[in-house]
């Protein structure tokens, strides 16, 4: 808490703001492994998986371990290993794209929210437009795993849009929301500090 209280007031509201927003996106940040769109979350999450491409399956553990188990890349989502690998960029606030995962952690900022260079090694800011073109076509996108019925693949075309619509709001209103909390915990703090001087000027 203390060092809360040293960013807010030693400092400018913006330090204080940026680092209550870059918290809050981590924490926001979903819970699914690195580089895979959010319809594939459910195929990722068991055990075994099995790689997209039908050749074979790997365990949980393997999955984005740097190490290509998968012809296609279904084991490295998140990483640079397999050639055939496509890497997710959610872009919060603009468009989401798949790149190739040759460009995660390549000193270069691919996703405009800065989720392909996580390695620490460049610092990507998160220049996605909040609030942005939301409207955009996801029902392009098809997970291409092999045990899904063909009347499921026509219901997931239909909800992808909906689905990832409601996605990205929720994380703008998360965001707003804070935001909105944090100014006006400012303000009340700033109005304060402001009585509290006024009222030591009267008492001299």
């Amino acid at each position: 808490m203390q060092i809360w209280r040293w960013l807010c007031l030693k400092h400018s509201f913006p330090v204080c703001f940026a680092a209550v927003s870059f918290l809050l996106l981590l924490v926001s940040s979903s819970k699914s492994p690195l580089g895979i769109h959010p319809l594939d979350a459910k195929y990722f999450a068991a055990e075994v998986i099995k790689c997209k491409d039908g050749s074979k399956s790997f365990t949980r553990d393997r999955l984005n371990d740097n190490f290509c188990d998968c012809l296609d890349g279904t084991d490295e989502p998140g990483t640079s290993a397999c050639p055939a690998g496509k890497f997710y960029c959610r872009n919060v606030g603009s468009i989401p794209q798949f790149i190739f995962s040759s460009r995660v952690n390549d000193h270069f900022c691919d996703c405009c929210d800065g989720s392909d260079e996580y390695d620490g090694s460049i610092l990507c800011p998160n220049t996605c437009i909040m609030g942005g073109n939301v409207e955009y076509k996801t029902e392009d996108y098809v997970s291409t795993t092999s045990h899904l019925h063909s009347t499921k693949l026509k219901e997931m075309k239909i909800g992808i849009k909906l689905e990832d619509l409601i996605q990205t709001l929720a994380g703008l209103k998360m965001i707003t929301v804070a935001e909105v909390a944090l100014g006006c915990v400012l303000v009340v703090k700033w109005i304060f500090h402001k009585r509290v001087k006024s009222k030591k000027r009267h008492h001299r």
